[in-house]
């Protein structure tokens, strides 16, 4: 019977055997994995920890923060800050990112995450998660500017998201394929299930918040009209619509059944290009997908080549099964 693998074995396996990471970004990702342990275990308590509820404030976005948005977001950056692993961090739910005080050693990663993913599901016990990104500080940089986050998608060395939902699970990718680990609680670790996921190449599923098609682009409508017409329509097959409203449970369910997860930018706020953030939710995503051997675009533009202009910049999504992808992103590109 072989022997489990743990997230460390595997890590160091990725450093020691392939040069894939160095040391250091061994002990970051790890640091943060913990992290994420702690905020399930907070995220399971549910009612009984006194964590559900509004927080009574608002993030940038001016978005209304749940408890549970604040407690994870000082949960990662509490473990973070005194490892000596990194220069600074950026969070979705912080205006801006944070330079590791000056009593603690600093090093040359710069860490970009989104706490607690699909929180506003959280009250009525559906699946949320985190999502995080690691960068390198740029060349030749001694203190952290937020300009220093603003580097395309391809750039990053590293991409996860954890999902808190019946059993707890993480999905990380170095750049050598995408792999799954399950947090066993009773040991307290996190334990390899499954390495090298493979996108379905051809899906019967998509996810899309439909109450919004009154505001979506034609290419966007004339997509879903295809998938709406079935069997009697031109793909001739019938489609499956699923939607849970937490980006990590969408996209988990599409790196392993295949699908396509679709949030257009819409006709309400023309200067808007979107809804989701293109460094703590676009830019991983669209990294393990492609780990995985899916695509990633806005519609018009492979996600990992935007060069980010902004630390809280939005993006319009279109990721998950190869064919699907291209041919949303073609409908785009005709105009």
């Amino acid at each position: 019977m072989t022997s489990p693998i743990s997230l460390t074995q595997y890590l160091v396996l990725k450093q020691r055997e392939k040069g894939l990471i160095p040391g250091e970004l061994r002990l970051l990702l790890e640091v943060v994995t913990r992290a994420c342990k702690r905020i399930s275990i907070a995220v399971s308590k549910g009612a009984l920890g006194g964590s559900l509820g509004l927080a009574g404030s608002y993030n940038v976005q001016g978005e209304s923060q749940r408890k549970l948005d604040v407690i994870a977001n000082e949960t990662l950056l509490e473990a973070n800050e005194w490892g000596g692993h990194l220069a600074a961090m950026a969070s979705e739910e912080m205006d801006h990112s944070y330079t590791i005080p000056n009593r603690y050693p600093k090093g040359e990663f710069l860490l970009l995450f989104d706490p607690l993913d699909g929180s506003s599901n959280i009250d009525v016990n559906v699946s949320v998660g985190t999502i995080f990104s690691v960068l390198h500080l740029p060349e030749g940089a001694t203190e952290p500017r937020e300009e220093d986050f603003l580097q395309p998608g391809t750039r990053q060395l590293a991409a996860g998201y954890a999902v808190y939902g019946p059993s707890s699970i993480l999905v990380l990718t170095v750049g050598d394929g995408v792999a799954t680990f399950t947090l066993d609680r009773e040991a307290g670790s996190w334990t390899l299930t499954e390495d090298q996921l493979r996108i379905p190449e051809t899906t019967r599923e998509y996810a899309i918040n439909a109450s919004n098609r009154r505001h979506w682009e034609p290419p966007v409508l004339r997509y879903i009209d295809e998938l709406l017409a079935g069997a009697e329509g031109p793909r001739g097959v019938d489609f499956n619509m699923r939607w849970v409203a937490s980006m990590v449970a969408d996209v988990h369910r599409i790196i392993h059944r295949g699908g396509i997860f679709m949030y257009p930018r819409d006709n309400r706020e023309p200067d808007r290009l979107g809804k989701l953030r293109l460094l703590y939710e676009a830019n991983p995503m669209a990294f393990i997908v492609e780990q995985a051997g899916g695509a990633a675009t806005n519609g018009r533009q492979r996600i990992l080549e935007i060069e980010p202009q902004t630390l809280h910049e939005r993006v319009a999504v279109f990721l998950g099964s190869k064919e699907e992808v291209e041919r949303v992103t073609a409908y785009h590109l005709e105009g």
